[in-house]
């Protein structure tokens, strides 16, 4: 690890943009950081941590993490831990620090699902990964349906007056399981204040099955994770699949494989680049600001692994927004039939 002190850039937040998190108290930035991949054991430590110092200089205040990522399960919480003593320990009170249990993490019957036994014990062992005394949010990372959603929405409560973690959400819940998860944790008085779930262009879930509007009426904020759809939705695969990318080197999490770039998919995606050439910006960008066009999203959740990709992800936010014929083209474009 290099030796040199790191000093935070002075203008960190002259350009990043921050919005509140449904009715809370908390803002987050527009983008913020996911360590999904490429912060395992596997990857280079100190791209990582150049990844991660960029982000912050930029005014990413929001690095997103679970006990599973790695690989191995746990590896990205250790290494950001060591970015965290090493770089940005001074800056504590200026970070939101995520993390999440509720994907496969050990052996035997206590180390996935919902359990309290799980959580509570994956949490501890992430924030001794991570060399923190709380997180900001801790998520339930799924459904689990094998256990009553009063013992696992108790344990996140439990947790908060723990002082483990200052909020709470949850991640992955469809709309009718959300709606009752919302209730259950405003009932024992610690509100769910966020629900990260996969939203892109090319998956629109969240709006057809009612989740926003679930969100929208609790107070609840939505964080969208794959706004990019891994990758999908960028020029790169506009020609085919490059060797070097992710669809055909295979995702380590097994949700991003060649099956994935179909040609609807990438029929689609290249009308959509029409419009994103008519406006002078990349496909990325489109899509990242597409995604933050509806105030109910309060971030979206980019990956890189290269600080030059973290730099085009901020750079989609120069420029404003969408404008509503924008907006009603793109619709028209998605709502084609394949």
């Amino acid at each position: 690890m290099s030796h040199d002190p790191y000093l935070a850039a002075p203008n960190r937040y002259e350009a990043m943009a921050f919005r509140r998190l449904g009715r809370s108290g908390l803002k987050l930035p527009a983008l913020s950081l996911g360590l999904w991949q490429n912060f395992g054991d596997l990857d280079a430590f100190e791209i990582g941590r150049a990844m991660v110092r960029r982000a912050f200089d930029q005014g990413i205040t929001h690095f997103d993490l679970a006990n599973n990522y790695g690989p191995p399960p746990g590896a990205a919480e250790s290494h950001f831990g060591r970015i965290l003593a090493a770089d940005l320990r001074p800056y504590r009170d200026e970070l939101i620090i995520s993390t999440k249990a509720g994907y496969v993490m050990g052996p035997g019957p206590y180390g996935d699902a919902g359990g309290r036994k799980y959580l509570v014990a994956s949490l501890d062992r992430s924030l001794q990964r991570l060399g923190l005394e709380y997180v900001d949010i801790f998520y339930h990372h799924r459904p689990d349906t094998d256990t009553p959603l009063e013992e696992t929405l108790g344990a996140l409560a439990d947790i908060v007056r723990q002082g483990k973690a200052l909020y709470v959400g949850i991640s992955n819940y469809r709309g009718q399981r959300a709606r009752e998860a919302l209730a259950m944790l405003q009932a024992l008085g610690t509100p769910c204040v966020i629900h990260q779930a996969r939203y892109s262009m090319l998956d629109r879930w969240i709006e057809t099955d009612g989740l926003l509007d679930a969100l929208d009426a609790a107070g609840t904020g939505c964080i969208a994770f794959s706004p990019l759809a891994q990758g999908v939705l960028t020029d790169k695969y506009l020609a085919g699949i490059p060797a070097d990318s992710r669809a055909a080197r295979g995702s380590r999490g097994g949700s991003m494989g060649r099956e994935r770039v179909t040609p609807a998919a990438v029929a689609r995606v290249g009308r959509l680049k029409a419009v994103a050439d008519r406006l002078g910006i990349p496909m990325a960008h489109l899509a990242l600001k597409w995604v933050l066009r509806d105030g109910r999203v309060t971030s979206a959740l980019i990956g890189a692994r290269t600080v030059a990709q973290v730099d085009d992800c901020i750079a989609s936010q120069d420029g404003g927004g969408l404008s509503e014929s924008d907006i009603r083209e793109i619709a028209r474009i998605l709502d084609e039939p394949d």
